[in-house]
């Protein structure tokens, strides 16, 4: 009995150390989502100086903690720098609209919210404009207005590319080349796709493939980690369990027997 106490107390210190080992980044991961938050709330009041602060501050900060954990896998690592590279030079140009400032530094803080997002990342709350962009081009091609058309594209084009560098961390590659491909591809054939009795299945294709993309985050909404954790001390538990069960079972045989031996 001693034996199980101590194995399930072990067993309880592993689990806390595991967890304890996996919230340092998380916490660390947290104050860099909250520093490219300010970064898009500064950009959004026109603080292109205040906005640059908080963005090398980020930079920093990073540096800071990567020196004592991994935060980013190699994979996230290339799009979260790509993204801050691109705001940080977008919100330091003059030449730069408002508007393409804003852009820069949403996608940058969209990236970083899908690092740390399991289930619901931001990305995700442009699924009805980007639905809404679509359809009204669709709809414009049936009604044959081609300005219609193309101002429809040119929205949907605009919201793909603030969440695709999300798209690259939430969704799979397959899905994700499978979708860019279509849309690029509507793109550069823009007065091909006019002409709907044609290309009807290419539509319905694209469509499909945009309602997808806002559907994968949702498929394995449980940290593999902890059903990892769960399976194996639950494992280990029935196994000591059933270890403790049958030693007093042999226990208990080898009593009896030796019981019955002393009466004869």
């Amino acid at each position: 009995m001693v034996k199980k106490i101590l194995v399930l107390a072990l067993l309880l210190v592993i689990t806390v150390s595991f967890y304890q080992v996996r919230a340092e980044p998380t916490e660390s991961m947290g104050q860099l989502d909250s520093i490219s938050d300010e970064a898009l709330r500064l950009v959004e009041m026109k603080r292109y100086k205040e906005t640059e602060k908080i963005l090398q501050k980020f930079s920093a900060r990073y540096l800071l903690s990567s020196k004592e954990k991994e935060l980013f896998s190699m994979a996230e690592l290339r799009v979260v720098t790509a993204a801050y590279d691109d705001a940080l030079e977008v919100v330091q140009t003059l030449e730069k609209t408002d508007s393409e400032k804003i852009n820069a530094v949403t996608k940058f803080r969209l990236v970083l919210d899908a690092v740390n997002s399991n289930n619901q990342p931001l990305w995700m709350a442009l699924e009805d404009p980007i639905m809404e962009a679509f359809n009204e081009a669709k709809e414009a091609v049936k009604a044959g207005d081609s300005e219609g058309f193309n101002d429809g594209l040119n929205d949907l084009l605009s919201q793909y590319n603030l969440i695709y560098p999300s798209l690259k961390v939430s969704v799979s590659s397959e899905k994700l080349q499978q979708l860019d491909a279509r849309v690029t591809y509507m793109d550069q054939y823009r007065p091909v796709m006019l002409m709907m009795e044609s290309n009807e299945q290419e539509w319905d294709a694209l469509e499909q493939d945009l309602k997808s993309i806002f559907d994968e985050p949702h498929e394995d909404e449980a940290d593999p980690s902890l059903w990892w954790v769960i399976i194996s001390t639950g494992s280990i538990i029935i196994l000591t369990l059933s270890y403790v069960g049958w030693r007093k079972y042999k226990g208990n045989v080898k009593a009896e027997k030796s019981r019955k031996d002393h009466n004869v």
